[in-house]
């Protein structure tokens, strides 16, 4: 379950990323914005790998967004997360009003061989600062990386998360 929340949580505040901040840091978050909808409405498969900011063991979690559902992988074994890709953007609706973001292109670089606009994104909630960095397809407006540091409060602490997303040959893995 871990897994699935910090992807969650990642995907979550990306896709929200300062949508209430002020008209120019919105302009300037608008393709982070698009591509993020896009990673959550076009088939994709995450790869994510966890480390707390104390130490600890790296913690890998997947998961697959197609046909409008949401899967992961937990302990090895694939289950339907029961949260469809609507009710992912309907929550972060409701999360926008509170979140202050904002975000500034780096540089182009390429990823895998594939040209990308990497973003500076830095957004704060009541329940959570980010840090990221997330690299856009040039081509086809999605994410193809992103590096993450996250801090969730007392209880699940400090968190950096490193992320790629594939785009071909997805299908449910049930």
């Amino acid at each position: 379950m871990f897994g699935n929340y910090v992807f969650t949580v990642s995907v979550l505040s990306l896709l929200v990323m300062g949508q209430a901040a002020p008209a120019r840091a919105a302009d300037s978050c608008q393709p982070v914005f698009d591509a993020l909808q896009k990673l959550v409405t076009t088939p994709s498969h995450s790869y994510t790998t966890s480390t707390a900011a104390k130490g600890g063991s790296p913690r890998t979690a997947e998961t697959i967004m197609v046909r409008g559902q949401k899967y992961i992988r937990v302990n090895g074994k694939w289950m339907d997360a029961r949260v469809t890709t609507q009710e992912v953007m309907e929550q972060e609706k409701e999360k926008e009003k509170s979140g202050k973001s904002s975000c500034q292109l780096v540089r182009s670089e390429s990823v895998k061989g594939e040209s990308a606009s990497l973003y500076h994104l830095q957004r704060e909630t009541e329940d959570f600062k980010e840090d990221s960095q997330i690299w856009i397809s040039t081509a086809r407006g999605v994410p193809l990386r992103e590096e993450q540091d996250i801090e969730m409060g007392a209880s699940i602490g400090k968190r950096h998360n490193s992320a790629h997303f594939e785009y071909t040959n997805i299908h449910p893995p049930m």
